[in-house]
């Protein structure tokens, strides 16, 4: 790359790298349940603790009786956790919020030069590849996850040195072959369904003239995953996984005791299925919105007129692939937020597809420069609009409940409690937290006594099971103040207030 477009790349990174900064500002704390639980790990990790949790936020991770700290991320994967743990302990004059932030934001200053190269790669001009960098800078709906405590900027960067890094696999060479297989592996370490990347490391294994590459790549990727897998071995067998992942009829069972069986599953098939076929469309929609929606009939010519391309070919197996996996099979976790997760890794590598082939079908009508240049820069302020919106949408559905939560804190009593969300109050309360299970308060009695509970938090949003509890006001509710739509009980709860539970429950 000659100075003049290095320049120009370093320039729009650094503008970028701004408007980043700038949406920090709104998203001043990790805002979901994933976000929380990953920094709450973190910081026990930047202590010296390891990847342990001295919270319970779902029963899969420490089943009642289980001693608290217990081994984190039986479910979830740590490439965030650790990334935050490093920043923790890197910048240790910023409070551990801003210090993983902050290498989160590093990490994401990356993503408009990776996009640019991409483009490149695909054999686009400079000012094409230019726009592809601005675009997936800006984000769209995941500007706030390029500065959320998440893995969407890793995954954004990981996943599009994938994809060039195997264009350059599959003309033979062994090095990029390497490469790409330690990028599927980080892959896996940032989102468990990201071991399907391995799929394409096959393809290359099949042709002699790419075995080497295939073959480098296949074991640098399985010497990463079965290094994570043996971990989770050795703490013994994994608990409720697949019914948990696979076999939920209804989403609140990922939350129950009981894990749910194949039994229930069978049983419920229509509405199973229903669910699937439901989850497909949701999905496209959601693929269709990441990509700004505008681009997709472009992506959908550059990927037709870059068919014999491998890294193309290979962007298009991959996606299939996640987008059937989300969809048929972790079905009610893939509208809950998991696909868009997946997206993440694709983001960047898709809208250079779709820049390319919007810049071809605007060729193939003969449009001058200046149309084509006109298109761009209303493009670009479109996306900006968007990627806006989407930081304003995370500020209303996260800092506003987040900001109940301080208010109701001086009316929760001292010591461990239940919440619906035991990682964000965690991290705000800064106390053991255990979720309260979706059986309802019965169950949640299985953790009072060994935890030494004293008091249960319900929220607005909580599992049904506890709806009369919620909407009951019964006896044992402390006094109301600021956060009143928070209720807080004191334990044990007056008979009255048990109502709706279930009369018996294993625990």
């Amino acid at each position: 790359m000659s100075n003049a477009p290095l320049r120009r790349i370093v320039l729009l990174s650094a503008a970028l790298l701004l408007v980043r900064i700038a949406s920090a500002v709104i998203v001043d704390q990790p805002g979901y349940t994933d976000a929380y639980y990953y920094h709450d790990v973190a910081r026990r990790l930047a202590a010296g603790q390891g990847l342990t949790a001295d919270f319970v936020w779902n029963p899969l991770e420490a089943p009642p009786g289980t001693p608290l700290p217990v081994p984190s991320h039986r479910f979830w994967m740590p490439l965030a956790t650790a990334l935050q743990a490093l920043g923790i302990v890197l910048l240790p004059f910023l409070d551990s919020f801003r210090a993983s932030q902050t290498l989160t934001i590093v990490v994401a200053a990356f993503i408009p030069a990776v996009a640019y190269a991409a483009a490149r790669t695909l054999g686009t001009g400079e000012r094409t590849a230019l726009v592809t960098a601005a675009l997936a800078g800006l984000g769209g709906v995941f500007a706030p996850g390029w500065v959320s405590l998440d893995a969407f900027a890793p995954a954004a960067v990981l996943g599009t040195l994938f994809f060039i890094a195997y264009g350059r696999a599959a003309r033979g060479d062994a090095r990029a072959g390497t490469a790409a297989g330690a990028l599927v592996g980080l892959l896996f370490l940032a989102r468990a369904e990201a071991a399907i990347f391995g799929v394409v490391l096959l393809i290359l294994v099949a042709s002699p003239r790419t075995r080497r590459a295939g073959l480098a790549g296949t074991t640098v990727a399985l010497a990463i995953g079965l290094a994570w897998l043996a971990r989770d071995l050795s703490l013994g067998p994994s608990p409720d996984i697949i019914g948990r992942s696979v076999l939920l009829v209804r989403y609140d069972q990922f939350f129950a005791i009981a894990a749910p069986g194949w039994t229930g599953f069978v049983d419920a098939l229509p509405d199973v299925l229903a669910a699937k076929a439901t989850a497909l469309g949701t999905n496209a929609g959601t693929f269709i919105f990441a990509f700004f929606v505008l681009l997709v009939p472009g992506m959908i010519a550059a990927v037709r007129s870059r068919r014999r391309d491998p890294a193309v070919r290979a962007f298009v197996v991959v996606l299939a692939l996640i987008y059937v996996f989300q969809s048929v099979v972790v079905t009610l976790h893939s509208v809950r937020g998991s696909y868009l997760h997946s997206l993440a890794a694709f983001l960047p590598y898709g809208i250079a597809l779709g820049v390319a082939g919007t810049a071809e079908l605007c060729a193939r009508r003969s449009w001058d420069r200046r149309a084509i240049g006109a298109i761009a820069m209303v493009g670009l302020a479109g996306a900006a609009i968007f990627s806006g919106y989407a930081v304003a949408q995370w500020d209303a559905a996260f800092n506003v409940p987040f900001r109940a939560r301080v208010a109701a804190l001086d009316r929760i009593p001292d010591g461990p409690f239940l919440a619906v969300d035991a990682a964000a109050w965690r991290w705000i309360a800064g106390r053991t937290v255990v979720v309260t299970p979706s059986e309802g308060i019965a169950a949640g009695a299985c953790y009072v006594q060994p935890a030494g509970i004293r008091s249960i938090v319900l929220e607005p949003v909580h599992f049904t099971a506890y709806d009369d509890l919620y909407r009951g006001g019964a006896s044992g509710e402390t006094s109301r103040g600021t956060g009143a739509d928070i209720r807080v009980y004191r334990l044990p709860l007056a008979p009255d207030a048990a109502r709706g539970s279930p009369a018996v429950v294993r625990c």
